[in-house]
């Protein structure tokens, strides 16, 4: 599969998350893909169980943001941002794709936190969550 099809099919994955469209949002992944959350130690296996614990989610967000996507090969990385609740998530998704479709995902989330001041003498402060390339 080439570079540009795997962009468009993450394109069309992410706007699909965004959209709450489970079925379209799934369609990236192989039957077998496996998923991992190393944050909380979770494995998922398979696209139907990653769909049904998606699907169960007990808040819908209220935002979705996808900062950057990065990628060469089988190799593709996306950071994004989703909003809970008010709360900011900031996210990256590493997939590896096998035969155009993704056979293994990780995530990670991360919480916002305040920039301590002693760095403040060489940082630039903006709002990094909705810069969008």
């Amino acid at each position: 599969m080439a570079m540009h099809d795997i962009r468009k099919a993450i394109d069309q994955h992410w706007a699909a998350s965004a959209a709450g469209d489970q079925v379209e949002e799934h369609a990236i992944y192989h039957d077998d893909a496996v998923c991992e959350y190393p944050q909380s130690g979770e494995i998922i296996h398979g696209r139907r169980n990653l769909q049904a614990l998606r699907s169960h989610h007990p808040g819908k967000p209220s935002g979705f943001t996808v900062r950057r996507i990065a990628g060469e090969g089988n190799l593709w990385v996306t950071e994004y941002v989703i909003t809970y609740e008010g709360k900011r998530a900031y996210t990256v998704s590493i997939m590896e794709f096998r035969d155009g479709k993704v056979a293994h995902e990780t995530q990670y989330f991360a919480d916002p936190f305040e920039a301590p001041a002693w760095r403040a003498q060489w940082v630039e402060q903006g709002n990094t969550a909705e810069r969008v390339p």
